[in-house]
């Protein structure tokens, strides 16, 4: 184990802390590879691929788990413009297209571009950010998809259905049943009481009294405000309110939430309370949302993918973790500059599908082959639920059947320190510095999700300023 003591890690600046990890990386490879001979099968070649992998470099290089769960493209946008204040704005797009401004368009006719050419698609339970300073089109763009600002060209398909080509009975009835949407500034009735608000969408769609109270109260009990459903929204704080729409839009059971600056008036507190219930939510219910923000670090946090605007168009798209280390042009790089990455870079951007698993149920024989034939040192141990049990190395497993133990269990490490997918790298750091073994990332049903191996961790640290 690490000479480190975990008390005085608070001590250590995070530079200081990558030092020790970096060090105490190359002890566990010099330990590791003592230990190769003792392993009577082909593990030991692929231990040595593993130390070289640990030297990796290039984020590029390693493999890494998907930051959403994989889905049908639910939501696809192409080629989708929007020009206000003109006569003719089919001109103006041709304009564009040969090559004029915004500003030059603007000043010789008068007309605004406000969005062109916009091209994007969401998966099926993707959160989805569109992210930009005030002006950028976001909040026009996500308008867009549900025609509330009518694009001047473009499709907007959703589950198949280009949206600009309903009629206006099919486009009312898409907006009532399919579509649920979250605004910054609550958009509560004050007249009505919590329940009433909740329930408000539901009434518009004509469902009975006695089916809209039950939705209602299961969408209030979902973001956690059971209790306060009879009372009025001047009884409410901020956050509170919020809660309220969020639970409006639950309420529907819209398989899409449309998300505009829903937490951007509300205090800091309040506002990362907000985002962890969000996500919370999202855990469980797996909507697709497109959620638009000019803050950064909330986008980060949040967002499967963010897509960054600038100038009425998108200039990248990409996870948190590819818009910080592999910025499209000099304007990403100056929008993401100061951004306290290892703060914001978390687990789940740099965790490794786990090559193999093995379950209790199996048996140290069957594992021992599954090992010897993905040449692997060790792999996790999971139960029928992918709830996550150990850590079972071959060396051990080989010992065990030795001894004439069959079980898993008998031989697999369960003293194993894991990690949540929305652990910061800074946290991670800490982590690191006392273990000597790859760590497990699982959520908060114990399911494993992924796996840190301190090799993959070290081009990030060195992104961010970390040596020796």
């Amino acid at each position: 184990m690490f000479k480190e003591k975990e008390a005085d890690l608070p001590k250590r600046s995070l530079k200081g802390r990558i030092g020790v990890v970096k060090r105490e990386v190359g002890r566990v490879e010099d330990k590791l590879d003592q230990g190769l001979h003792a392993l009577t099968f082909p593990v030991r070649n692929s231990l040595q691929e593993f130390f070289i992998s640990l030297n990796r470099k290039d984020p590029e290089d390693i493999p890494r788990a998907g930051t959403a769960e994989e889905g049908e493209e639910k939501i696809v946008v192409k080629g989708l413009s929007k020009v206000f204040n003109s006569h003719s704005p089919e001109r103006v797009l041709r304009s564009m297209a040969s090559g004029s401004t915004k500003d030059e368009i603007l000043k010789a006719t008068g007309a605004t571009v406000g969005l062109y050419d916009i091209n994007f698609s969401v998966k099926q339970g993707e959160l989805f950010v569109l992210m930009g300073l005030s002006g950028s089109g976001k909040s026009t763009l996500e308008r867009c998809l549900n025609r509330l600002v009518e694009p001047t060209a473009g499709e907007v398909i959703i589950d198949g259905k280009d949206v600009l080509k309903m009629d206006r009975n099919q486009l009312r009835e898409f907006r009532k049943h399919r579509i649920g949407m979250v605004f910054q500034n609550f958009a509560l009735l004050p007249h009505r009481s919590v329940l009433d608000n909740v329930a408000f969408g539901l009434e518009v769609q004509g469902v009975d009294h006695e089916k809209r109270v039950a939705a209602a109260m299961k969408a209030i009990e979902n973001v956690g405000l059971k209790g306060y459903e009879g009372m009025f929204p001047s009884q409410l704080s901020g956050g509170m309110k919020q809660r309220v729409g969020l639970a409006r839009a639950l309420a529907t059971d819209a398989d899409i939430l449309l998300m505009d600056e829903a937490f951007s008036a509300l205090d800091p507190l309040i506002r990362k309370d907000m985002q962890d219930e969000l996500l919370e939510l999202q855990q469980r219910m797996r909507k697709t949302i497109i959620f638009v923000t000019h803050d950064l670090e909330e986008a980060l946090r949040l967002g499967d993918r963010i897509a960054l605007m600038n100038d009425g168009r998108i200039v990248q798209i990409g996870t948190a973790e590819e818009i910080l280390t592999d910025p499209a042009d000099d304007f990403v790089s100056r929008f993401v500059d100061g951004v306290d990455r290892d703060k914001v870079l978390t687990c789940q951007n740099i965790m490794m599908k786990p090559e193999q698993t093995v379950t209790i149920g199996q048996g140290l024989r069957t594992a021992l082959v599954i090992m010897r034939d993905s040449n692997l040192p060790n792999v996790p141990v999971i139960d029928r639920d992918r709830r996550f049990m150990g850590l079972l190395y071959a060396d051990d497993a080989l010992k065990a059947v030795k001894d004439g133990k069959t079980k898993i269990m008998e031989a697999a490490q369960t003293e194993i320190r894991t990690v949540n997918p929305e652990t910061s790298l800074d946290e991670l750091v800490s982590v690191l510095i006392v273990t000597d073994y790859p760590i497990p990332v699982i959520n908060e049903e114990g399911k494993l999700k992924g796996m840190i191996v301190p090799g993959n961790v070290l081009p990030y640290l060195h992104h961010h300023g970390g040596g020796n």
